[in-house]
């Protein structure tokens, strides 16, 4: 049995900003080149990895976002049971692509830590930390960046106009939190 504790014990909400944890969510790295690596994906997953740099695709139960020419992150769209850390869509994988020897797929449910935000700040929020130029990406739903946010490597993926996923390690989620709630009773 998994034992799973949030990273982030609360949720916080500022005026036109809210933040919190969604979890438990399921999230794997899958890598692989071949193309009958992207194939094997598709089958299993009923849905196209997004080749295009920056972006994601969705299901109705799974999400991917582009990291680099070869590397994927997939997770879960729903909460998944916190009793366990089994995965059948892991199993599948593992079954259709690293048994293979197409590529390779890794759990990394427990490393990153899932923080929802929604508000008209986001952006403000996200300005007062990253180098990033977020003018482009905020009008491109499902638009995906690897960045820095108050010196912290940070996965972010534009959800709507007003609504953003940003995954962090878990090690330094709580630092970020902190971070974030800092900046954002300021904005």
């Amino acid at each position: 049995m998994l034992n799973y504790t949030q990273a982030l014990n609360e949720d916080k909400l500022y005026q036109d900003l809210q933040m919190r944890e969604i979890s438990p969510i399921m999230k794997l790295i899958i890598r692989g080149k071949k193309r009958e690596f992207i194939s094997a994906v598709g089958k299993s997953l009923n849905m196209l990895l997004p080749t295009e740099a920056n972006t994601s695709s969705q299901s109705e139960e799974l999400t991917s976002l582009w990291l680099s020419p070869d590397e994927w992150m997939i997770y879960s769209n729903k909460t998944m049971d916190e009793n366990s850390n089994e995965y059948q869509i892991e199993k599948l994988l593992n079954k259709n692509i690293s048994n293979l020897n197409l590529g390779a797929v890794t759990d990394v449910t427990d490393q990153f830590v899932l923080i929802n935000l929604k508000g008209n700040k986001i952006y403000d929020l996200f300005q007062t930390g990253s180098p990033y130029n977020f003018n482009n990406f905020r009008n491109k739903k499902g638009s995906v960046t690897q960045t820095i946010l108050a010196k912290i490597d940070v996965i972010i993926q534009n959800q709507n106009r007003n609504e953003v996923n940003l995954f962090v390690r878990r090690s330094f989620s709580q630092h970020l939190f902190s971070w974030m709630n800092d900046s954002a009773s300021r904005l």
